[in-house]
């Protein structure tokens, strides 16, 4: 009783830092918010181009660390073995997956998400130097997410991440099927992606000469010796003065055609991608369908938390392809991440 007084009176002297770790294709994200009896004081958030922990982010996360004493470091697992099964029973569970190899963890006593211990021991060896508080299931993550949907309505929930779809369906709270799904990683035109910096200084350029030029701009024009230097006008009558014209003429048409090439190929790229993403959502959906160990029913609705920003063109293959109801939210992984976290530890 003591200890929880004295607990209590530090809490009320120190605030609490929320420290989230994700990890994508792109590096690692890490995302911070500090609370003050229980009330959000500020949020931070860095990109490392690393995968694990150098120097750099280790002292990042130190600058948050050395000030309170009721720090929370979360991470959010990216294991290619992980998944979701509808039961919690532990005899049961060998009907739908393999257990031995992986840990599990109950939801609400009706479900389990689990990964494999080899996967698990790896992140907390890769992490060891600051210690991991939570590993946070992706699962646990697009619950939470929608958490005001899942309870009332049956449905697909999915949420897409750089290198991973989570997937489930959920009738009235309850699991009937999940699959995590790990993505290729999709690497555009090698070329293309040289020339984009390029071609788009070249465009600036050309939105320069469409947009005219501001007289107000011209502002030293009397400190010119004479406009005699440009010549006469009448002069411009040689065929090589006007050829210059025509070739300059030519040239800007075949930058605009350039670039539109390259505005149409970089369109293909995350239309490519967002087909992919498609194609192994249905393959998952197909699976819930015709594999017997699953309470399949057929699906009318899916809800997508839309961590990478796809296109409108996902939504639209879903809704031509498979007849479906698509509705898209934007998430923001690190900062649901943190929201769990908080609840975890508030509660």
């Amino acid at each position: 009783m003591r200890i929880g007084i004295i607990v209590k009176f530090l809490e009320s002297l120190y605030s609490k830092a929320f420290i989230n770790i994700v990890i994508d294709r792109n590096g690692t994200t890490v995302y911070v918010q500090t609370y003050k009896k229980e009330k959000l004081q500020d949020s931070y958030e860095e990109q490392f181009d690393v995968f694990g922990l150098n120097e750099k982010l280790l002292d990042y996360i130190h600058n948050f660390t050395k000030e309170t004493p009721f720090f929370y470091i979360a991470y959010l697992d990216n294991s290619t073995l992980q998944g979701a099964i509808p039961t919690c029973v532990k005899n049961e569970m060998a009907r739908y997956q393999d257990m031995s190899e992986s840990e599990y963890k109950c939801y609400n006593k009706q479900w389990a998400y689990y990964t494999s211990k080899s996967d698990l021991y790896e992140i907390e060896k890769n992490y060891e130097k600051i210690g991991l508080d939570f590993i946070f299931s992706p699962f646990s993550l697009l619950v939470h997410f929608f958490k005001d949907k899942i309870a009332d309505f049956f449905a697909g929930y999915i949420l897409i991440q750089e290198d991973l779809i989570t997937l489930s369906v959920f009738e009235n709270a309850i699991l009937l099927y999940a699959e995590s799904i790990n993505i290729e990683v999709y690497e555009p035109d090698e070329a293309l992606d040289e020339t984009l910096l390029e071609d788009e200084e070249e465009l600036d350029i050309i939105e320069e000469i469409d947009e005219g030029i501001d007289l107000d701009d011209i502002s030293a024009i009397d400190e010119l010796d004479s406009l005699d230097d440009f010549g006469d006008i009448a002069d411009l009558d040689s065929l090589d003065d006007i050829d210059d014209f025509s070739h300059n003429e030519d040239a800007e048409e075949e930058l605009d055609e350039e670039v539109a090439a390259i505005t149409h190929e970089t369109k293909d790229s995350v239309s490519t991608e967002d087909y992919q993403r498609f194609t192994l959502i249905q393959e998952s959906i197909n699976r819930y369908y015709h594999d017997e160990k699953y309470d399949s029913k057929f699906l009318e609705t899916i809800y997508i938390a839309d961590g990478v920003g796809t296109s409108s063109l996902l939504k639209q293959y879903f809704e031509e392809e498979m007849f479906l109801n698509v509705y898209v939210r934007s998430i923001d992984i690190a900062q649901e991440l943190s929201s769990l976290c908080v609840e975890e530890v508030v509660s």
